[in-house]
This record gives structure tokens, sequence and C-alpha cells, in this order.
């Protein structure tokens, strides 16, 4: 963004946002330089270009959740625009600041806009994070003007968008590979997600099970304890964990939780009576601390999302979009099947599994720093990536 591309063409960089701003407080300006470390507080990503001859003049709406999550100004942000960039497609970003109304608002103003693909990362309603009913009119409005609408990241159970997201039944997949492969014989626990109106937790523990069954089958493992955790809150997954091991008398084996804030959670439980370390633990979402987990040898696995890889995936479909907003004339799609029994279409990414073994990945990659990542190793035993 912002600079002189081939061809001598000068994408014009202009503070945004103003979609829908006459309809909502919740609009500011910042002006986003595009990698680490600088984290603007508000999205005003905006790129104009000259169109060449025969360019479509394609405008994307960016319709983000909130942008107060770090992550998207850091990563999914750039790695979207600049495939999008590279085609001479038009963007623009707008901020919901958490709230469905102003949201749906952004939406309605890019179709009046007349943005051809809007990617929209939802905006989950009060107390339980759910998809509305209000938000979900607003994308059907957008899919019937004839916008090509990509839920991004957050699952949407809709026919009418294409779900771009990793591939939540793989997370689950690996994080219960990795643990039947450290701890084949024992008692299982699996800590999920949100206990209603999300979609992702069910679909995660959907690949769990799949793993899981054949074992449970012969008696080789026992899930004696599987729970939902409001909020995904690590402090409630340490609570549950308490429970657990209380009744169960210790005698747990492994542990398979959702993300790796309720691992920290987890691990927390684990260390009060000395299990930490000792029982298999798997988390997912690249989290520096779960990594730093992982090289410390309290969690056995972490689930990597690489976030520029999804950000790179959804410019690269909003860009095939302008040309043909027909999703089901998208090549590399296939059906996913939701906990309702419905089949959207969608992208899905695989994540990467990292262990002690492997952490290197994250490192050089420059996702997180060796310093973070190895922080309060022992010398004498840690993984290759902290030598």
């Amino acid at each position: 963004m912002g600079s002189t591309k081939a061809g001598g063409l000068a994408p014009r960089v202009v503070a945004i946002g103003v979609v829908a701003c006459l309809m909502s407080a919740a609009c500011g300006t910042a002006t986003v330089t595009g990698t680490p470390p600088t984290v603007p507080s508000s999205p005003t990503s905006s790129h104009t270009a000259a169109a060449p001859s025969g360019a479509s003049g394609c405008l994307v709406g960016e319709a983000w959740n909130a942008y107060a999550e770090e992550r998207i100004a850091l990563w999914d942000q750039p790695a979207m625009e600049k495939p999008i960039a590279a085609a001479h497609d038009d963007y623009e970003a707008v901020d919901a600041r958490a709230d469905v109304a102003t949201q749906v608002a952004q939406i309605a103003g890019f179709v009046s806009k007349g943005a051809k693909v809007i990617v929209v990362r939802a905006t989950g309603g009060f107390p339980d994070g759910a998809v509305t009913a209000e938000l979900l009119g607003a994308i059907d409005r957008a899919a019937g003007a004839g916008v090509a609408v990509i839920a991004y990241d957050r699952i949407i159970d809709s026919p009418k968008v294409l779900e771009l997201a990793f591939d939540p039944v793989e997370i689950g997949r690996m994080e219960a590979r990795a643990l039947l492969a450290a701890k084949p014989t024992g008692n299982y626990a699996i800590i999920k997600g949100h206990p209603q109106g999300q979609l992702e937790p069910d679909l995660i523990a959907s690949g769990i099970h799949e793993v899981l069954q054949p074992a449970i089958d012969k008696g080789d493992i026992k899930v004696v304890a599987e729970t939902y955790t409001v909020n995904w809150d690590p402090s409630t997954a340490q609570t549950e964990m308490q429970t657990i091991l209380s009744e169960n008398h210790n005698k747990i084996d492994a542990v398979i939780s959702e993300d790796d804030n309720m691992a920290g959670g987890v691990v927390a439980a684990l260390k009060e009576v000395g299990l930490d370390g000792k029982v298999a633990v798997a988390g997912q979402g690249g989290d520096v601390w779960g990594l730093n987990r992982v090289a410390l040898g309290t969690q056995t696995v972490d689930v990597w999302p690489d976030l520029r890889l999804l950000g790179k995936a959804a410019g690269d479909a909003a860009v095939a979009l302008c040309k043909n907003p027909d999703i089901a004339k998208l090549a590399g799609t296939r059906p996913l099947t939701m906990p309702s029994h419905n089949q959207v279409t969608s992208i899905l990414v695989a994540p990467q599994q990292v262990t002690k073994d492997n952490l290197n990945v994250v490192i050089d990659s420059a996702w997180a720093k060796k310093t973070d990542v190895c922080v309060s190793v022992d010398s004498w035993k840690a993984p290759p990536a902290c030598r």
C-alpha cells in the first residue's frame, strides 16, 4: 500500500472508514503501514489504482468485526490486500468495533458504493457471539444484489456466502492425532469452546472424535470428561480442569483444548497438582504463550493457523470473484457440512502442527520471535529451535 507498482501506477492511500459513518459513531482514522510492529487502532486502508485498459474496476470491501484485535493489522489485512492490489482492483476497509448494527450498515454501504465483493469477518451478537439474524439479513441482501460475500475466518451457516477459514475439522484431527501419538492409552478430557451460537466448537470437536473413536472402540482410551467453555475463557477452563482432576482422582493422561488460551488454563490447573509436563495437552492458535508452553514441554502440540495464508487465500478469492461473482464457479472450493447438516461452499486452509521438534517453523517464518518462544526454557532440555 502506497508504494509505486510496476508500470508506474502509484496507488493512492486515503482515509476511509466512512461507509455508514453518518449512521454510526464507530468510525475512526489512522494510517495502516502494513507490516509489524505498527498496529493502528482502526483501519483506513484504501487502494484506488488507475485501471489499465480492460480492467474490471472492481471494488472489494473489507468489513472487519473489531480492528482492536492486533492480528488483523499485523497479518490478515496486509496478506489479503496484496493480491487485490496486484490485480489492479480496489479495496476499502471498515471497522465495526464489535457492533452488529454498525457492521450491518457498513455492508449496506459497500453495496451502495458498487462493491462486487465484500469480505466479512462477522461481528457476534451479545451474549453468545453468534451471528445474528440482523447480520445474516444484511449478508443475504448483499448476495441478492449480486455481490459475492466471503465469510472470512468466522464461519457463517449460509449457502449464499463463500466460507473461507482454517479447516476446523482438520484442526481437531491434528490435535487428536498428536495426543494419540504421545498418549496412546489412558483417560482423555476435551475442553471445547463456547457452548452455543458458534459453529467452530462443534466442528473442531467432530475432527477430534473422528480420530479418537477407533481408540475408544478398542478400549485404549476413555474420554472421561468433555465440556464447553463459556467465552473460551482461560480462567473458566482452569476451573473446569480442576473439577475434572478432582472427579478423576488426578488420573488424566491427555487433555485436548480447542484453543491456546484455554490450554493455558488447563496447564495452570495441572501445575497445581504437579502434573504439568506429565499430562499431554493440545491447543491451537499459534499464540506465543502456547508456543512457549510447547518449548517448555507443558503443551504437547500447538496447531498453528498462519493468518497470512488465510489472508492471501481471501485476496486471491476476491480477485477471482471480481471477474465472476458466482461462488459456485470458483475454483478450489469444496462443500463443508455444518452442525445443522447444511452444506455450504468453502475454501478451507490447512493449519500446521507444531511440536517441540519443529518449533523453528514459527520462528523462521517471523510469526514469533525466538526470545518469546524460548523464554524460561532450560538450556539442558531445550528443543532444537531454542538451542
